[in-house]
């Protein structure tokens, strides 16, 4: 995979790994497009990049995914590489649910619905091209699954999935498929202060840019490298294991 010279969407690419993402890809000679639902951080990312373009739209809303696909077909019809990246993360207690569905659908919808749907609107324009390629982030949480984050869980273990099943049809296309299983990277995913551990995001994104030169299908860092290469039992026991370090904590009772 070479990362030069590419038209490359990547939602969510305004914070955290989205942002390191798409300023690493600018400094290799991408042009680069960044879609979020915030103005501010737009503004904010903008400011940081000025070579950035960005595009505002509300994932959650399959209407808008359309109409991003509209606009894309015709301001900036030359993508060949689609990152689907923007994903949100709350703890949830199953014991204690206090909302309507709506919003633990938001979730969903944000984390897995977009991402599929995306694809699929994308995949057209994406095909044509020469060097195209799929990357869509899940999570070490595929093999591991958090427990105080049930919904984030059960999406992206769907994002596996589905990327598995896309590789495969995509096999006799010049289209590649990776995914990107991060770990706790330290970034402001579950909200401001919410997520200030893990591994250190400059370390995360560089693993990132030398897995895919590579040709590495499945991308991960840290636990998560260990996570995807360990037996069944062993992951089954450090999820109990990390379970225990969750339920007791007065945030996860009261979420």
């Amino acid at each position: 995979m070479e990362l030069t010279g590419h038209h490359i969407l990547i939602t969510g690419g305004t914070t955290g790994i989205g942002l390191a993402l798409a300023q690493a890809l600018l400094a290799r000679g991408n042009t680069v497009l960044a879609v979020d639902y915030s103005p501010e951080n737009i503004k904010a990312a903008q400011v940081k990049s000025p070579q950035l373009q960005t595009h505002l739209t509300d994932l959650s809303s399959a209407a808008q995914r359309v109409a991003l696909k509209d606009w894309v077909q015709t301001d900036f019809k030359d993508i060949d590489i689609l990152i689907n990246n923007a994903g949100i993360q709350r703890w949830i207690n199953l014991l204690n649910l206090k909302h309507d569905w709506d919003w633990y659908h938001q979730e969903l919808a944000i984390n897995f619905e977009a991402q599929l749907h995306l694809t699929m609107l994308l995949l057209p324009l994406i095909t044509q091209q020469p060097k195209g390629a799929i990357i869509n982030v899940s999570s070490g949480l595929v093999t591991n699954p958090g427990a105080w984050v049930p919904l984030y869980t059960a999406a992206k273990t769907g994002v596996h999935g589905f990327t598995q099943a896309l590789r495969l049809q995509l096999q006799d296309t010049p289209t590649k498929v990776f995914e990107i299983l991060p770990p706790a990277v330290n970034t402001d995913l579950g909200g401001s202060g919410a997520h200030t551990y893990g591994v250190d995001l400059s370390e995360f994104i560089a693993a990132v840019l030398d897995q895919l030169t590579q040709d590495l299908p499945e991308i991960t860092y840290g636990t998560s490298w260990d996570q995807l290469r360990a037996t069944k039992a062993h992951n089954l026991a450090t999820t109990q294991q990390t379970w225990e370090l969750f339920k007791d904590n007065p945030n996860f009772k009261n979420a």
